[in-house]
């Protein structure tokens, strides 16, 4: 989402977004980062150079930036500078498939004094498959950090817009000197929406969508065969240029696919069909409900991205005692579906098909939590791991150089504390395109105390926060309400003076670590604000998400008079 503030409404909602936070991993801002340009040696580690394969006692030798050599019993040059892996993990960088992070939307054209809704212009239809995704991307984005913080080395960037917003792009998370770019034009971008058409103006539906998109695939068909006629036979007339239609012909030509975005398996299903119909290269990114998705994914050979971001649990783990007939009967399929969800990647795993992970739509503190509960519910973590790193390299083309750890590829690796799918992994390093990024871990606390109750977070906590727009507090007050948790936090308001407040959703516990989201409105506008961290009975640490802002640090404590005694 993109947002435009006034001055004085961004520097009230950047004190805001300190006012609490909380980091699902307990990890500091980097302290640093520095290429390692010279040679570079990992020894006595835990690494597993591809999903499936892992080798113990072994040592990664890194060279300007490329994996040098991985195994046992290396030899180290004399130059080597050596870090000691004992009880360390190694695995190869994660490779997000689809990204928007970083990515800002062009301004929306104006409309013609002649404007026909009929027949409107290609931008102003959201139809603008010349553009490129890198004129819009902004390498020193806040969220860049927070993905590479749980692991992300590389991501394949894509253009915000409409029907056919742009052309894709792949770049590393390295260091801010580099231009961070390993290809352009990796894929054409489609999806089921365009601009500011809706009604009145055509395309307006996704049927109008999708006759649209054929239309503009046949004519450049046409165009393409046009060009090639006229280059080699005389007397023909010129073929008129037309950047919409030029956009295809990679497409045409097999040599870029259409990564389309849907949302549901009814857009999936009408994706594939175009694809079965024109015949091109398919990636299907953010494939849910998949038990009505699989036949139209293997009858158009799409390769699949998913999103890890799951819908809110309350109601599928509300308990059904005491409600009346009717809200059992929804809430048991509410529940149904819920479960449904949870086992889609495994359900893709059993068929067969190979998919890789997108951000979109997603939270970087959320991750592991999630991709841990499709493990639950069947997902081998070897098919977990591959999604966040060969099956990607694969989907984006990049395999020779991306997605495991083997001599000659680029040094992007995650190093952490404990197998990396297990609550108690903490990521101490993130090495990408050869710089090597370290983060402050912490020792986390138990789920359980020792008289093993579950951590009681309820009560009225204050707050305060440091930001580059000054300092800021407030409360957060946490109940419980049967199996749920409710909560209020306060803050300094946008509009003015004195203080604002909203209601906490979706408050999760898990173990000792605790995330929710909270609304702001805001210069006409409403803010998502996600929260999360550690957590114990006296304190919070950890950080907040505020839209393209960033991610902040915040220390909260529990009153005294509402602490256990």
């Amino acid at each position: 989402m993109n947002i435009r503030f006034k001055p004085k409404v961004f520097s009230s909602l950047l004190c805001l977004a300190l006012c609490f936070t909380l980091h699902a991993f307990g990890q500091s801002d980097p302290r640093g980062e520095r290429r390692v340009t010279g040679t570079y040696a990992i020894v006595n580690a835990t690494v597993i150079t591809a999903p499936g394969k892992t080798l113990e006692g072994a040592t990664i030798l890194v060279k300007n930036g490329l994996v040098e050599n991985v195994g046992k019993n290396i030899s180290l040059p004399p130059e080597a500078q050596v870090i000691k892996g004992d009880s360390l993990f190694i695995y190869p960088g994660f490779i997000d498939g689809a990204s928007s992070i970083g990515i800002s939307k062009p301004a929306d054209p104006e409309r013609p004094a002649n404007f026909d809704p009929s027949n409107p212009p290609d931008e102003l239809a959201g139809i603008t498959p010349w553009r490129n995704a890198l004129d819009y991307y902004d390498k020193n984005n806040n969220q860049i950090t927070d993905w590479r913080k749980v692991g992300f080395t590389i991501a394949q960037i894509v253009p915000e817009g409409g029907m056919l917003p742009g052309k894709s792009a792949i770049v590393t998370y390295g260091g801010k000197e580099s231009t961070n770019i390993l290809a352009n034009n990796t894929a054409l971008n489609a999806r089921f929406r365009n601009v500011g058409g809706g009604r009145g103006m055509y395309p307006g539906t996704q049927l109008g969508i999708m006759a649209k998109f054929r239309d503009l695939y046949k004519n450049a068909e046409l165009s393409a065969k046009h060009n090639r006629l006229f280059a080699s036979t005389s007397g023909l007339t010129r073929p008129e240029i037309n950047k919409t239609l030029e956009a295809f012909f990679p497409v045409l030509d097999k040599n870029m696919p259409i990564l389309f975005e849907v949302s549901n398996d009814l857009e999936t299903k009408r994706a594939a069909s175009l694809q079965r119909e024109l015949g091109f290269p398919l990636v299907l990114a953010g494939v849910s409900d998949i038990n009505y998705s699989i036949d139209a994914i293997k009858t158009s050979n799409a390769q699949v991205l998913i999103g890890f971001r799951l819908p809110n649990d309350k109601t599928a783990n509300a308990d059904l005692e005491g409600k009346t007939d009717e809200m059992r009967g929804r809430t048991i399929r509410i529940k149904e579906a819920y479960q449904e969800i949870l086992e889609g990647p495994a359900q893709l795993e059993k068929a067969g098909i190979p998919f890789g992970f997108t951000s979109m739509g997603g939270r970087s503190s959320e991750m592991f939590k999630n991709i841990r509960l499709m493990i639950e519910n069947g997902l081998s973590e070897e098919a977990a791991l591959a999604a966040l790193t060969i099956n990607n390299a694969n989907i984006l083309g990049i395999q020779k150089f991306a997605g495991t750890l083997e001599k000659g590829k680029l040094a992007n690796m995650v190093i952490s504390t404990a197998p990396i799918f297990s609550e108690d992994a903490q990521i101490q390093h993130v090495m990408a395109d050869g710089y090597l990024f370290d983060y402050d871990i912490s020792k986390k606390s138990k789920s359980n105390g020792a008289n093993g109750k579950t951590i009681d977070i309820t009560g009225i906590w204050d707050y305060t926060s440091d930001t580059p727009a000054g300092s800021s507090n407030g409360t957060m007050e946490i109940k419980k309400e049967g199996d749920s948790l409710r909560g209020t936090i306060t803050y300094d308001n946008p509009a003015g003076s004195g203080k604002a407040s909203s209601e906490m959703n979706n408050i999760t516990l898990s173990g000792n670590n605790l995330s929710f989201t909270f609304n702001v409105s805001a210069g006409g506008m409403s803010l998502e604000v996600t929260v999360a961290g550690d957590v114990s009975e006296l304190d919070f640490r950890g950080n907040m998400s505020l839209s393209d802002f960033g991610s902040f640090p915040l220390n909260a404590n529990k009153k005294p008079n509402q602490r256990n005694q």
